[in-house]
């Protein structure tokens, strides 16, 4: 064993050497710490100014009084409500309680209609979600999306139209899309004829 090496090893066999060494390397990791926090914070910047910026390229979503879609234009439908397994995804449940719309990572959702923001952030199982509360027990809640986009804050409120963040596939999640669910009384019902009676039917 060379000189150096032997002087390190009794040096960290000491109380002090334990402390010295203690220091340096907490010293490294503070050092990394502020190297590595503009990587971590950038995405989640862009992210939100992405979710943003698309709002303008997209414009915002067809409406019928106070209500509207929470998609704006075109979109692929994926599963509806009801009993709806995904090949390939052990994890997805097999009763669905939503509707899945998808226009593509990044893409612009909005609130369906009037109300109080009561989530804004990770929710089990939808990943990073918005629930909007309506009043009466009405609550949409807008499930997987992208993390670092919500514009809309717990206690904010909101109109049909009123950008609320960036589709993602955040939570439970197989490939990017919106999970788009209303709750009457705290329980899901099928969105297709909730909407359908607003005079906005989904596909």
């Amino acid at each position: 064993m060379g000189a150096p090496a032997a002087t390190g090893a009794a040096l960290v066999n000491t109380r002090t050497g334990r402390k010295v060494v203690f220091g340096v390397v907490a010293a490294l990791a503070l050092v990394a710490g502020f190297l590595l926090t503009p990587l971590v914070a950038v995405p989640f910047a862009v992210a939100g100014q992405s979710a943003a910026s698309a709002i303008g390229d997209r414009g915002i979503p067809a409406a019928n009084g106070e209500w509207g879609y929470p998609l704006a234009g075109d979109y692929f439908k994926g599963r509806g409500f009801g009993y709806h397994p995904v090949e390939g995804c052990s994890y997805c449940s097999k009763n669905h309680l939503g509707y899945d719309m998808s226009q593509g990572c990044g893409s612009p959702i909005f609130a369906a209609g009037p109300g109080t923001v009561v989530t804004a952030g990770p929710l089990s199982g939808w990943g990073n979600t918005v629930r909007v509360d309506h009043g009466g027990g009405l609550v949409t809640l807008y499930g997987h999306m992208m993390w670092g986009s919500l514009l809309v804050s717990v206690g904010d409120t909101v109109s049909a139209g009123t950008p609320l963040g960036a589709e993602g596939e955040t939570g439970k999640s197989w490939g990017c899309h919106l999970h788009y669910e209303v709750q009457i009384d705290g329980v899901a019902v099928d969105a297709e004829p909730f909407m359908a009676a607003l005079g906005l039917p989904l596909k």
